[in-house]
């Protein structure tokens, strides 16, 4: 923290409910600042979650809350108005509008569970988020995409062409004004200026038995050591491989009677199941970074 408030929020159209996130250094006051702000703007809390970090000495504020006033309101007005507020308590925030739903490029190489799983709920609604497209390594789920209506862009990549690839995403995610990144089960990794480029926008899944059984197979790996709990993890991508703040984590009890198929199935669901969690806090505005952990108000 440089003692500077800084507004992360990106262009976001009038509506009339909105989401307010922050952080700033634990000291009193700062919730009734936030709701007299509120007050003053004819605001009425429909929803707030907070946690005080001890350690740290951090304060963590989610609010949503719905304009009342007959008028629609300003959203660069509001915010224009909220900075005295951010500077006074040296905050980190982000006002975003519910109406702007955030758009998710998806990233598979040959494993498509994670994928079919996103675009079903999204396509139901349970995700309430935009996937202008799909990147792969592999053409295998091509099929997949098309059902679904998304574009599909067939990147390979090798040790020669890997920064090539990079590039070609990164333009991907720059003209159609991506907002998070999902590795859902992309097996390629990601350069360091890569991940650095992503920070904060950018979720990775895979099994929580890490570091045991490494490679290839798995679930397996784990039946024929006679591992009795399987599960998944789902986090943020940094350049520290599989050791980002943790978002969300699921996990399965097996025992004897199952089968290496079966525990790898239970493996795909547990995927599935952490991964949409993930995926839709973020989409929610519902996850605050603190330090190498998560604050997630779900």
């Amino acid at each position: 923290m440089d003692g500077s408030a800084r507004d992360l929020t990106p262009p976001a159209t009038d509506t009339h409910e909105w989401i307010l996130t922050l952080s700033c250094p634990d000291q009193p006051g700062t919730v009734f600042e936030v709701s007299r702000f509120l007050l003053q703007h004819r605001c009425t809390i429909v929803e707030s979650q907070q946690f005080s970090d001890a350690e740290i000495g951090r304060f963590f504020m989610r609010v949503q809350f719905r304009h009342t006033g007959p008028d629609t309101l300003d959203g660069r007005a509001l915010r224009q108005d909220f900075n005295a507020v951010a500077d006074a308590a040296m905050m980190n925030w982000r006002l975003t509008s519910r109406a702007d739903k955030q758009r998710v490029l998806i990233m598979v190489s040959r494993y498509g569970h994670c994928l079919n799983d996103l675009l079903y709920r999204t396509s139901s609604g349970a995700l309430d988020l935009v996937v202008p497209a799909i990147v792969s390594n592999h053409a295998d789920l091509k099929g997949m995409a098309d059902n679904f209506g998304v574009a599909f862009h067939h990147i390979p990549v090798t040790t020669a062409s890997k920064p090539e690839a990079e590039a070609q995403l990164l333009e991907l995610v720059d003209t159609l004004d991506v907002d998070l990144v999902v590795l859902a089960r992309y097996m390629q990794i990601l350069s360091t200026d890569l991940c650095q480029k992503l920070e904060g926008r950018a979720i990775n899944i895979h099994h929580s038995m890490l570091p045991s059984f490494k490679g290839a197979r798995p679930y397996h790996q784990a039946y024929d050591r006679g591992v009795k709990l399987v599960g998944a993890t789902a986090h943020y991508v940094t350049s520290d491989l599989d050791e980002g703040p943790i978002i969300e984590q699921e996990v399965t009890r097996v025992d004897h009677t199952f089968s290496a198929e079966a525990v790898a199935a239970l493996g795909r669901d547990n995927e599935c199941r952490a991964l949409s969690r993930a995926v839709g806090w973020h989409t929610q505005n519902r996850i605050l970074l603190d330090g190498g952990r998560t604050v997630v108000f779900s």
